[in-house]
């Protein structure tokens, strides 16, 4: 990795043509790979040699990518998945069993909080929720000799709870296991949890990484910080892998023993695989992200102070950017110069009926299942993706009835509140 700021490696990272090669990152539209011996190929079905052999488990175009993503995040490597949700499973089952278990933040993502209380759990793999809070006391007593690693996100989708890295990563560490960050919402140009001391960070590159709404994709970055020897918790890594010739994995990568097991055993067993043409447009995203992300930042700044002046129709409003949120000190403390991204929460008063009604009355803005991309979208969260909530899963999250979760895009700002304005006049 170069020593270039990040704005610098969204561009130039990952892909760097030789002479005479294409300008642009080319698409390896292909499954498989010509050799020129069986000997060659038998060396990488071994890992003995660097190299492709189908596209399953890994390719040029993806290969590119993932490096451009590990070296945004200060990772030693990455695997590209088929969806942030894949990213997420695998990220945990890479280190789990039957009979194991793990600690997740009450305030995910849905869709993360499904899979991880409900799949993973008839997989025998039990997820135990924290709250942000509970007393240290109470948090360590949710783990013990069977807790795998623990999992939070860094900005909660979609309660905005900025995740407090100084208080739980020694916590979690302590106790001898990994800390797992989503990363999605504030990206690694707001933020990089491996350097506050997170050992493996998840994306959903659906989101701001893309950032245009044509590609669902998600990614597995290593921090290569993680001891996957000490006390022999970790057979997985430590011990043969006889399903892959007996390897060691932290024998034979060292660091990189965590994404290696992922790709070499995971995604050739799940085949949960990025296509080509997938990564070619995620690249794309990732070219103009961090232009992005401060547009999308500065927008919702200014919506969020509108919506905190609207105290005859919002409840409350929701943004870390802004001075005297709940979370604004944690964002001045983990995110860059405090940007905060580009989702703002707010009640509106009157419940989900009104909520409805204000969405329903916006004409900028569209209600879709989808967040950061660079239109302005919205939607009412109990109703949409964390509809499979319980009330008091609900109300955990941060949710409210009357609760939207606002994408604010990087139009002209001033649209996007004369939109919600003429909205809520409409609704009245």
């Amino acid at each position: 990795m170069k020593n270039w700021d990040k704005d610098t490696i969204c561009i130039q990272g990952g892909y760097e043509p030789g002479n005479g090669e294409p300008r642009v990152l080319p698409i390896y539209q292909s499954t498989t790979y010509k050799y020129d011996s069986a000997e060659e190929l038998a060396k990488l079905f071994d890992l003995e040699t660097p190299g492709h052999m189908y596209t399953r488990i890994s390719n040029p175009t993806v290969e590119y990518v993932e490096r451009k993503i590990a070296d945004l995040e200060g990772g030693i490597g990455a695997m590209m998945t088929s969806s942030g949700q894949a990213a997420s499973f695998i990220s945990v089952f890479n280190i789990t069993s039957a009979g194991d278990n793990f600690v997740m933040m009450s305030n995910l993502y849905g869709g993360t909080t499904n899979l991880f209380l409900v799949t993973m759990k008839r997989m025998g793999i039990e997820a135990r929720i924290a709250n942000p809070d509970m007393t240290d006391e109470e948090f360590l007593s949710l783990f013990d000799e069977r807790t795998r690693c623990f999992f939070g996100e860094t900005i909660a989708n979609p309660s905005l709870e900025i995740f407090d890295f100084d208080r739980f990563i020694p916590l979690v560490h302590g106790k001898g296991v990994p800390v797992i960050i989503d990363n999605t919402f504030a990206t690694p140009i707001l933020c990089n949890p491996i350097v506050l001391g997170a050992d493996i960070v998840v994306h959903s590159t659906t989101k701001y990484m893309d950032g245009h709404a044509e590609v669902v994709g998600g990614v597995i970055v290593d921090g290569g910080t993680f001891d996957w020897e000490k006390d022999g918790k970790y057979p997985e890594l430590s011990e043969p892998d006889e399903s892959y010739h007996g390897v060691v994995y932290t024998k034979e990568f060292g660091k990189a023993a965590y994404i290696t097991k992922a790709r070499t055993q995971l995604m050739r067993d799940l085949g949960t695989t990025v296509q080509p043409i997938a990564a070619f447009l995620i690249n794309n995203g990732l070219e103009t992200l961090g232009l992005r992300i401060r547009k999308h930042s500065e927008n919702a700044l200014e919506v969020a102070k509108y919506l905190l002046s609207r105290t005859d129709l919002v409840e409350s409003v929701s943004y870390p950017g802004l001075v005297g949120d709940k979370e604004h000190e944690k964002a001045l403390k983990y995110l860059k110069d405090g940007l905060s991204s580009g989702v703002v929460s707010f009640s509106v008063k009157g419940g989900r009926e009104k909520a409805m009604a204000f969405m329903n009355a916006l004409k900028l803005a569209a209600i879709v299942i989808h967040v950061a991309d660079v239109r302005t979208c919205v939607l009412n969260p109990a109703s949409t993706t964390h509809r499979q909530l319980s009330d008091e899963m609900l109300e955990k999250a941060g949710i409210e009835p009357g609760f939207v979760r606002l994408s604010v895009g990087i139009e002209d700002k001033k649209d996007i509140i004369r939109d919600i304005d003429e909205a809520f006049e409409a609704c009245r």
